[in-house]
């Protein structure tokens, strides 16, 4: 019965590790998603903060 016991109690700290494991593996992927789509964002934005300074020279010329 001992021996029942303690290969449960084996096979819990192995399932430990594991969840552990794939725990941290799911942060680390989450987080370089996260950094991606951080990345593509700040393209957006500079795209968009490049249109408006067009714009903003083209209304200026307009005024003139």
């Amino acid at each position: 019965m001992e021996s029942l016991y303690s290969i449960i109690v084996i096979l819990l700290i192995v399932l430990f590790f594991i969840s552990f494991a794939l725990f941290i593996r799911r942060l680390i992927i989450n987080s370089s998603v996260k950094a991606n789509n951080l990345s593509d964002l700040e393209k957006k934005m500079d795209r968009l903060i490049e249109q408006n300074d067009q714009l903003f020279l083209l209304l200026k010329e307009k005024n003139r």
